[in-house]
């Protein structure tokens, strides 16, 4: 099945960060070609409000609304016309329009630095890409989507990557929230051959599954280009021995990618290994 790449700059900050630029900076450096991809376009997820909603607590909410039923419907038409989709953030805050999009019964995995398992209240930031997890799996807080209930069981969650946290700090509180069902494996073990076999058990079954690639699961000494990096990360070996497994399996729905800020790249090198690595991991 042929890539498509469907761009979504969305930004949940709402203050035009380098994530913005993402998909622009990804398609310069080559990425459509390399896959032999279909172009799908950009979907209108533009979050321009800096403002923090008093009452979800989610900056520029009617926006991020908009932005999540523009991609839910770019979605259900590619998936609908047997095109697979890659779709380039933005930041995190384009999955849950991603879920919307996708039909019932999948697994999600979800490779990322951070839990994003944070609400409302609870979030120091108020970006829908804090609490994102917590959204699908029907935990954030309500009225950020148009739809109630999870968009997918949190037993089909595999959050893969994250940095283990200390419990007595915000990151120890986001760890209670995470609903007891998802499954995490942090980055500590899933180094050198324990990614491989790690994706290996991961990747047997028949249940489609949606890739999420945030960039920050890497160290930041191999992509400091990200708004929030975090010490103790992957190398780019660890995520293609990780997620190859599910690539060459048949279950893979399509991939998103975010979190690359590319204002954090001027020459381009780190959008250039992104594009070497993205076209050597999901080649046909």
């Amino acid at each position: 099945m042929r890539w498509s790449v469907l761009d979504a700059p969305l930004d949940s900050s709402g203050r035009g960060r380098g994530e913005r630029r993402a998909p622009a900076a990804l398609r310069a450096a080559g990425l459509p070609g390399r896959l032999g991809a279909a172009d799908a376009g950009t979907v209108d997820a533009l979050v321009t409000d800096p403002a923090r909603d008093p009452e979800t607590g989610v900056i520029g909410v009617e926006q991020v609304r908009r932005a999540s039923r523009a991609i839910a419907a770019r979605m259900t038409e590619l998936l609908d016309t047997g095109r697979r989709p890659l779709v380039l953030g933005g930041d995190c805050a384009i999955l849950p329009g991603i879920l919307q999009g996708l039909p019932s019964g999948f697994d999600l995995w979800f490779l990322d630095a951070h839990l994003d398992f944070e609400d409302g209240r609870a979030s120091p930031t108020g970006e829908a890409a804090d609490m994102d997890l917590s959204i699908v799996t029907d935990h954030g807080p309500a009225g950020v989507l148009d739809r109630e209930g999870p968009l997918v069981d949190p037993d089909q969650v595999h959050v893969l990557g994250h940095r283990a946290a200390d419990r007595d700090t915000g990151g120890g509180l986001e760890v209670l929230r995470v609903d007891p069902a998802v499954h995490r494996v942090p980055a500590d073990r899933l180094r050198g051959p324990d990614a491989a076999a790690m994706g290996r058990a991961l990747a047997v079954g028949t249940t489609p599954t949606w890739l999420h690639l945030d960039l920050d699961v890497l160290d930041p000494v191999v992509l400091p280009a990200v708004s929030y990096p975090e010490p103790g990360g992957l190398d780019w070996a660890d995520v293609t021995a990780l997620a190859g497994p599910l690539v060459r399996s048949g279950r893979l729905l399509g991939v998103s990618v975010t979190d690359f800020n590319a204002d954090e790249d001027p020459d381009g090198r780190h959008a250039e290994r992104i594009v070497e690595v993205l076209a050597e991991l999901l080649a046909d």
